[in-house]
């Protein structure tokens, strides 16, 4: 039996490929830890997924940084569980500098080493 966490991030990895693939997004080789894709001009893209019924994406301080500094992108996608895969249900592209994040907290996510601000779906579409 799958745990909510291996079905998250399972849900997750479909949902990136959905989002890179209606944006154009290159994935293969691309990846780094602050940057999940590349529009096909080299532009850096941070690809964050939630499900619905959470209500929000996490955004971490210190790639949020790297991805300003980097003039790139978030491609944000909201999704929800349809048989054994997903329905994405909205998607937005965005500046780093057009999300509304003012609150940073501490992550207990030791591989993160970062703070993280939770973004509301209705703050973003």
């Amino acid at each position: 039996m799958k745990n909510r966490s291996s079905n998250a991030a399972r849900y997750g990895s479909r949902a990136e490929y959905k989002i890179a693939e209606e944006y154009g997004l290159e994935i293969e080789g691309t990846h780094s830890s602050w940057k999940d894709a590349e529009f096909q001009n080299g532009s850096p893209v941070e690809i964050k997924s939630c499900m619905v019924s959470t209500g929000y994406f996490q955004i971490y301080k210190k790639y949020h940084r790297i991805l300003r500094q980097r003039d790139g992108w978030y491609a944000l996608g909201v999704y929800k569980p349809h048989g054994t895969g997903i329905r994405l249900l909205k998607t937005k592209l965005k500046r780093p500098s057009e999300l509304p994040l003012s609150t940073w907290s501490p992550t207990n996510h030791s591989q993160r080493q970062s703070e993280k601000a939770r973004l509301k779906i209705g703050d973003v579409f």
